[in-house]
């Protein structure tokens, strides 16, 4: 039986894929998260900023997961350039950003069913995002 070794190129294609899949995959959980909270179970989901209340809207769920994923997978591509170490490293700096994130809910929700629907999603976000990139390190 003859094994094959996948070349560079096509495990670099493979990470790539894998990285974009669960970016999506995190922005899908956030947005399924969002439509139970606000259409089904009727959540006013508002934050407060400012002396200003705004409403979140599925398209400021989906592109602030998309960002949050895209800047964690920049990150993990970074550190896999310059240390050997990417995974544990990455891995300690996205949950933290994922804690940090916490707090802007708490600060900024505008009562209990809106800050609980918002940590919600923010988790939702880190327990696709940080299994899913970790697992891709090289």
């Amino acid at each position: 039986m003859e094994t094959t070794i996948p070349s560079t190129a096509a495990r670099a294609a493979h990470r790539r894929r894998d990285r974009l899949f669960t970016v999506l995959a995190a922005t899908a959980a956030t947005l399924s998260g969002w439509a139970v909270a606000v259409p089904l179970a009727g959540v006013e989901l508002t934050v407060r900023g400012g002396g200003v209340e705004q409403r979140v809207t599925p398209v400021a769920v989906a592109v602030s997961t998309l960002l949050a994923g895209l800047a964690g997978w920049a990150l993990l591509a970074l550190l896999e350039r310059f240390t050997g170490r990417a995974r544990p490293v990455w891995t300690v700096v996205a949950a933290l950003v994922l804690l940090l994130s916490l707090l802007g809910p708490l600060t900024g929700g505008a009562g209990r069913s809106a800050t609980a629907t918002l940590l919600v999603l923010h988790l939702l976000a880190g327990a696709v995002l940080l299994p899913g990139l970790r697992r891709t390190a090289g």
